[in-house]
């Protein structure tokens, strides 16, 4: 599926460029968090790791995730695909990643007889799956209006356009 705009309102850039923004700023604020206030923090599969270590684990992804989401958006301004392309493929997975993050984490809550918390994780945990794998196809739909622009000969391999006529 490949969407013509964002929102029905902007254009695929403009949602690919605020996809990146917003991937900083809450990475960002994520950091933040982690190191100022004092939540037990866990991983699903390994649960024998350290507090610090979590921590630093969490802190490196976030990292990780303010330099992918830096190349997306000087990928789409250069309009080099080459430069989207991690975000692409890693947005997906951590589409997959949250929405397995949301389901055991209400589970958990359900297990543990905290309905609300559980309900509350599931509901607003869902609606961000939802609104993050929009915001994934939005991008993926700039990536693949710019690798057809590439094939259709109107840019060249580095994003630049053309700018002469063949004789």
């Amino acid at each position: 599926m490949q969407l013509t705009s964002c929102c029905r309102c902007c254009s695929l850039k403009t949602g690919t460029i605020f996809s990146g923004v917003c991937g900083i700023v809450l990475a960002v604020i994520a950091l933040i968090v982690i190191f100022t206030v004092n939540v037990e923090w866990k991983t699903i599969i390994v649960d024998i790791l350290d507090k610090t270590a979590v921590k630093i684990i969490f802190a490196v992804n976030l990292c990780m995730t303010i330099l992918i989401s830096t190349l997306l958006i000087v990928g789409a301004l250069r309009r080099n695909t080459f430069m989207m392309l991690p975000w692409v493929v890693l947005g997906i997975m951590l589409a997959v990643a949250l929405l397995v993050s949301v389901l055991y984490t209400s589970i958990m809550f359900f297990v543990n007889h905290d309905v609300l918390n559980g309900a509350l994780w599931l509901v607003f945990g869902l609606l961000s799956v939802v609104v993050y794998t929009y915001m994934w196809l939005v991008v993926y739909s700039y990536f693949q209006q710019l690798r057809m622009e590439k094939f259709n000969g109107r840019i060249d391999p580095y994003g630049r356009p053309y700018n002469y006529r063949r004789p």
